[in-house]
């Protein structure tokens, strides 16, 4: 059996493939990628979990589950401005209130799907979630977006709903990694290590929710 080769130090590394053959570990790396780009522009997209962990830490499940509707504008507007900071040119302020909007429509009923299994959620997001940067990226109104999301999705759901439970995988193993860091390295709160862990962490959910679109979009075309 042939060995595997590797670039060695000071190679250049192989060519990424085009988004129609895109991998989702080359997506998940792309997405990584842009956030070390942007980091600053990107960090803030994390204050709408902290605010999610503000509000229901130490809350029952069922109050959970009715603060994370409460949230989901919050939520949908950071998924938005993931969409903006991806895409090639300014983005009318219309064009802004679709997606919003469209955003709300495929979240709403996320809280429910999550509480009962978490794949339906995902599965959820990877069929019909693209219709947010949809809307951004191609300037659609509201019902366009959602039919646009729907045809994204379908074109390869695999990949669109891998993608999406990769990044979600990637942001809880990290997570847990990064808590039990803060939590041995000293005297902090749980509560303070979670906000810690999420306002880091959770950009990269965006940004590789907004990456997938390009994917999609390529295997649609």
């Amino acid at each position: 059996m042939a060995r595997p080769t590797y670039p060695r130090a000071g190679e250049p590394r192989p060519a990424a493939l085009p988004p129609a053959e895109r991998t989702v570990g080359q997506l998940v790396a792309e997405s990584i990628r842009f956030y070390g780009a942007r980091f600053w522009a990107v960090l803030p997209l994390g204050l709408a979990f902290v605010l999610l962990d503000g509000v229901s830490f130490h809350r029952s499940v069922a109050v959970q589950t009715l603060l994370l509707w409460a949230c989901g504008p919050v939520l949908t507007a950071a998924y938005v401005r993931a969409c903006m900071l991806l895409a090639p040119q300014p983005v009318p302020q219309r064009v802004l209130v679709s997606a919003f909007v469209a955003g709300l429509l495929v979240f709403l009923p996320f809280p429910l799907l999550y509480r009962l299994y978490v794949l339906p959620g995902i599965a959820l997001f990877g069929l019909v979630g693209l219709a947010v940067p949809a809307a951004v990226n191609e300037h659609l109104v509201v019902r366009a977006a959602l039919r646009r999301g729907w045809t994204l999705g379908r074109a390869d759901p695999v990949h669109a709903i891998g993608g999406i439970a990769t990044l979600a995988i990637v942001y809880g193993v990290c997570r847990y990694a990064l808590l039990v860091l803060l939590h041995t390295q000293g005297n902090q709160a749980e509560a303070v290590a979670v906000v810690l862990a999420d306002l880091v962490l959770t950009p990269l959910l965006f940004v590789g929710a907004a990456l997938l679109y390009v994917d999609q979009s390529a295997r649609v075309e």
